[in-house]
């Protein structure tokens, strides 16, 4: 899918900020993943800055293509992962972003196109000298093909959490992010 009908098209699910609130909504499922990525105050910026800029994406082998070099409320995005043979795009609108002190991160949400629907949220958090992620996702199939997989493709969105997880890591261990490309 090209990134300029994806930015046309219209989010995918009612309840935009699901993955702020403690409730999920009926008929989603939630996925919850925190994991240590570094320590101390560099390696959080590193992580927050990779994770702008789309590079945590990148760093799980997918193709990025955004209407902005970083994630900012209205951002269309669309990452392609390489399956084989088989390319499956995800259109995305960032729907929240938060800049703090010791925490940042952003939401997106499922537009047209993406094979679920729902919301995704990627946090960066420093506490303790710890640098974490957690991804917290409310999605359920939005596709045939991903009903007909019953509980296969949430195992994948789970193994795709862990893999942002590690790529992010990576990253921050590294030294700084992987591209500056959109």
């Amino acid at each position: 899918m090209k990134l300029e009908e994806a930015a046309r098209r219209p989010l995918t699910y009612p309840d935009v900020g699901a993955t702020g609130a403690d409730v999920v909504p009926a008929g989603y499922h939630r996925l919850e993943l925190t994991q240590q990525i570094g320590v101390g105050l560099a390696a959080f910026d590193r992580a927050v800055d990779a994770l702008f800029s789309w590079d945590m994406h990148r760093g799980v082998g997918a193709t990025v293509e955004a209407s902005a070099p970083r994630a900012d409320v209205g951002v269309t995005m669309v990452s392609t992962l390489h399956l084989g043979p088989l390319r499956m795009a995800a259109p995305c609108r960032v729907v929240w972003t938060s800049h703090e002190d010791r925490s940042a991160g952003f939401a997106y949400g499922t537009v047209e196109g993406h094979p679920v629907r729902g919301e995704e949220r990627f946090v960066v958090t420093l506490a303790d000298e710890r640098v974490r992620l957690q991804v917290r996702a409310v999605s359920r199939a939005g596709t045939w093909y991903m009903r007909l997989g019953g509980p296969v493709p949430r195992y994948f969105q789970h193994v795709l959490a862990r893999r942002y997880a590690t790529a992010l890591a990576r990253i921050v261990a590294s030294g700084g992010a992987r591209s500056a490309s959109t």
